[in-house]
């Protein structure tokens, strides 16, 4: 896919988790200028980053979209000029910073795995509380902090906490039912079991 809805001079990197960002926690703030609220019913996407020769979890992030919608990215590498960052919040995820995030880890390499569930007004703002009271996220801690986030939340006490990207997917789906759709780019995947010609596998691909 042709990167143009980040272009000019985004920068975005797929680290994983190794990445450690500055160690500073903030309070909640309230709406920015440069906060964007979507117009769709609150909710929770849980993103996890994945390999594409090993199905091995490189990362674990968290759309909230409430009263504004922002990614919370623990230990992420993610930058952009037009974007701000809160600790290991990314503020102002208008659809066309989503698609540009969401494309700029989904690559040769890895794909992009989500999974979304509509919550209540009351859970999306505790969500973005919780992830603004966070802070800055240690490396190679972005399972344990995403999972401890959603643990809080009500009709998420059971999720697991963990330390792993694919065992917090695993919970996520066993918790609200919801499996993960995959979004390829510059891969075509082999979906599961089509060697017995079924496709079990959401796939998304990049056109263009």
């Amino acid at each position: 896919m042709k990167r143009l809805i980040l272009a000019l001079a985004a920068i975005g990197v797929l680290a994983g988790c190794a990445a450690k960002n500055a160690d500073y926690d903030q309070p909640a703030p309230e709406m920015a200028e440069d906060s964007y609220r979507h117009p769709g019913p609150p909710s929770l996407t849980l993103i996890t980053i994945r390999s594409n020769d090993t199905g091995k979890g490189a990362h674990t992030a968290l759309l909230i979209s409430g009263s504004e919608r922002v990614i919370f990215d623990p230990a992420g590498s993610f930058h952009h000029p037009q974007i701000r960052r809160e600790g290991d919040v990314l503020v102002g995820i208008s659809p066309a910073f989503w698609e540009g995030y969401r494309s700029m880890h989904a690559r040769d390499t890895h794909h992009f795995d989500t999974q979304t569930v509509t919550v209540s007004p009351e859970v999306a703002e505790q969500a973005l509380r919780l992830a603004y009271a966070r802070g800055g996220v240690a490396g190679a801690q972005c399972a344990l902090s995403t999972s401890g986030l959603l643990s809080k939340l009500p009709g998420f006490g059971g999720i697991r906490q963990t330390w792993w990207p694919n065992q917090l997917q695993e919970s996520f789906e066993q918790v609200t039912g919801v499996a993960p759709t995959s979004y390829y780019e510059d891969y075509s995947p082999v979906p599961e079991g089509a060697i017995l010609g079924i496709d079990r596998t959401t796939v998304a691909r990049a056109e263009g």
